[in-house]
């Protein structure tokens, strides 16, 4: 196939893939997504993202699953918030720097490649986010609250069906993003998913499980979804970083309390014994509770 000589600047050459679009501008990629029903609700929240060139760490071509080609472009750590709060938990499907496309189209796809990569000049983590934050005001339902955030301040409020008492006794709650230093998101799709409030100049002390801390709130099945609350969850994250206060806390860091790890231990064993989890889940979750000690 013989291609045209081409350069990044000239702006508005498109690379249509499956469940999204990349249009390539000479100083970065907007990225388009569908809302077709086979599209990834993230993506369909998401709507389109535009990512500066200086955000893009490197570029890869790799074969897909059932005649198709990824072009992948690997964001600079630290430069996209949403990536930040995903803390590299977003299943593969759902990265919304992967573009899928037919085999038929590899040797376009490489040629982009190519391209996209003799433009990039940044290497290592960046010093501000570079790709912008979901748009404000956002709100989701978890399992045992609703959380809001506008923009200045995280409101939770608490669900009777779902809040314990710890949570009810402390009242609903509300966080100014002055006093917040990060966010700590657990996707939905693993056991025990939750989105906690990080607070002050260092990390909390995270030994309070999550159904007792009020800076906290549960997932659950149909509570949290990842197009909700990752979203949200970025859009906090960007504002902390953006209102010049203590930097963002790197999230999921750290050991567990061992009184903490034995008290989700004794949960998981009992969701076990009740059938709600196979012995092959409780065997894995184990495993993974005992490697945070």
């Amino acid at each position: 196939m013989k291609l045209l000589p081409h350069t990044m600047s000239r702006m508005g050459d498109v690379l249509a893939g499956f469940h999204a679009a990349w249009e390539f501008e000479s100083d970065s990629v907007l990225i388009r997504f569908e809302r077709g029903i086979r599209t990834p609700k993230l993506f369909q929240a998401l709507g389109e993202r535009r990512i500066p060139l200086e955000a893009i760490a490197g570029v890869t071509l790799t074969p897909g699953k059932r005649g198709t080609v990824v072009l992948r472009a690997e964001p600079r750590p630290g430069a996209d918030p949403l990536m930040e709060a995903a803390d590299g938990q977003l299943k593969e499907g759902c990265d919304p720097y992967r573009l899928v496309l037919p085999a038929d189209k590899e040797t376009l796809a490489e040629y982009y490649a190519d391209e996209l990569r003799a433009q990039l000049t940044q290497q290592g983590p960046a010093e501000r986010f570079l790709v912008a934050a979901p748009e404000v005001p956002r709100a989701f339902k978890a399992y045992d609250a609703k959380a809001s955030f506008d923009g200045r301040a995280v409101s939770f409020r608490w669900f009777w069906t779902g809040a314990s008492s710890a949570k009810w006794k402390a009242g609903d709650q509300t966080f100014p993003v002055a006093d917040l230093s990060g966010v700590e998101w657990r996707s939905p799709e693993v056991f025990e998913g939750y989105l906690r409030l990080l607070r002050g100049a260092s990390p909390v002390d995270q030994a309070a499980p999550v159904d007792q801390d009020p800076a906290s709130v549960m997932f659950g099945l149909g509570y949290g979804p990842v197009h909700e609350s990752l979203p949200f969850a970025a859009a906090v994250l960007a504002a902390v970083r953006s209102a010049g206060g203590a930097a963002a806390v790197q999230l999921n860091s750290g050991r567990r309390d061992p009184g903490d790890v034995a008290e989700r231990i004794r949960h998981l064993g009992e969701l076990h014994s009740a059938g709600l989890v196979t012995d092959e889940e409780f065997s894995l979750k184990k495993a993974e509770l005992l490697a945070e000690l």
